[in-house]
């Protein structure tokens, strides 16, 4: 199963997406914010979204 990661460190602020939604490459999944900052995750690939790992409010790490 392919994973969608983060690119930097972060509070989940929104997620774009719910289980069973088809996802094009490049689409944003969710929102990330940083130093008063929204950064937009994107997806790298299509396909369907399996399973949700994160929630509103969430802290990740890069890579996570």
């Amino acid at each position: 199963m392919k994973e969608i990661t983060s690119t930097m460190a972060g509070t989940v602020y929104n997620i774009l997406v719910a289980h069973g939604d088809a996802v094009k490459e490049g689409q944003e999944v969710l929102v990330l914010e940083s130093m008063k900052m929204e950064i937009p995750v994107e997806s790298t690939f299509g396909g369907n979204v399996k399973e949700l790992k994160v929630n509103i409010g969430d802290f990740v790490n890069e890579g996570d």
